[in-house]
């Protein structure tokens, strides 16, 4: 298998094709990086032979891919970004090569193509830097940092909700909110849970605990805990909200498909100033006695244009979690969901 990096070490230069093939040659500057590049046994390399159709040879620091020109060309910006994200100090696991391969090139759900070279799109939080995996995740950290209200729509494991987190919580860190807001309606999901035992919290903590896990990721978990007994972070089922007026806080409500029409306009108007808010939620997945009445769907086709109000849209080809995940999103939305 062979390596070498362009822009940030070198470039590759297109040789003569080879026996119908054509062929680009890479040189990497720093060979110490390409131990983690290359991954053990050269896993990442036959990741990317096996996605992209082609061959991969490695001597020293030089790295040569043969194929078909298509598959050259991602192959090499797959590479490059992969090694421009070692030289920033972060680190290249499986589930890296997998979203750098799915990203490179590709385009966003409204069709925006990606190219490769350009600056990463990033959230740093306490506990770690979250790059984009996907194409619209990045479009969606853009939104996430210019726009007062977003909503993200889409399948489970596109980090909707976790990408908002995440620069709720840079966003508490550099002190531009005073508050991290974060909300559920608290819905059943098919199940018939009862009545719960505990007080209050730990009525409604069950719901809340895709939120809860999300904040623990990004933040030490001293610090979560001492936050929320000072209440600059709240978790909070949707019903609190009401007759409240959130300002100077980045609010999150997620699982916003099982809301009602009249829920969500109370939930809308709690905006206050200098605030954030982000409502994620998936319009394929309604747990409410009637589907057909989702406050999430009313107020997207009600808002969508506002200035200041973006919509992020996410497919299946944005899961980013194991990548049969992706597959089986994909086998529910087919012709006869």
């Amino acid at each position: 298998m062979v390596k070498k990096h362009a822009d940030s070490g070198a470039r590759g230069a297109a040789e003569p094709p080879q026996h119908g093939k054509a062929r680009v040659e890479l040189e990497f500057d720093r060979p110490a990086l390409l131990g983690t590049l290359f991954g053990q046994f050269d896993q990442n390399l036959i990741t990317i032979e096996n996605r992209l159709g082609v061959y991969i040879a490695a001597r020293g620091n030089r790295v040569a891919v043969e194929g078909e020109p298509l598959g050259i060309a991602r192959a090499r910006d797959v590479l490059n970004e992969l090694y421009a994200r070692l030289e920033r100090g972060l680190p290249v696991d499986s589930g890296d090569v997998e979203a750098a391969i799915a990203m490179v090139g590709e385009t966003t759900s409204e069709g925006v193509r990606v190219e490769a070279g350009g600056p990463p799109a990033m959230i740093r939080t306490r506990r770690k830097t979250i790059v984009a995996r996907t194409a619209t995740q990045a479009q969606y950290i853009q939104a996430l940092g210019h726009n007062d209200m977003i909503f993200a729509l889409g399948p489970a494991g596109t980090g909707k909700t976790y990408l908002a987190v995440a620069q709720a919580v840079s966003q508490l860190i550099s002190g531009s909110v005073d508050r991290l807001i974060l909300s559920r309606p608290a819905v059943e999901a098919g199940e018939r849970l009862g009545f719960l035992p505990g007080d209050m919290k730990e009525k409604v903590d069950p719901y809340l605990r895709p939120l809860y896990d999300a904040l623990y990721d990004m933040l030490p978990s001293e610090q979560v805990e001492r936050r929320i007994a000072s209440g600059e972070i709240e978790i909070a089922p949707l019903a609190f909200m009401r007759g409240r007026t959130l300002a100077h806080a980045f609010v999150i409500l997620d699982e916003a498909q099982n809301t009602t029409p009249q829920q969500m306009k109370m939930f809308l108007t709690r905006f206050g100033e200098g605030s954030r808010m982000v409502i994620c939620g998936d319009p394929k997945q309604v747990d409410l006695p009637d589907p057909g009445k989702s406050g999430l769907a009313d107020a997207v086709s009600r808002l969508e244009g506002i200035p200041g109000l973006a919509v992020q849209r996410f497919t299946a080809k944005d899961v980013v979690r194991h990548p049969i995940v992706g597959r089986i999103v994909q086998a529910y939305e087919g012709p006869d969901a």
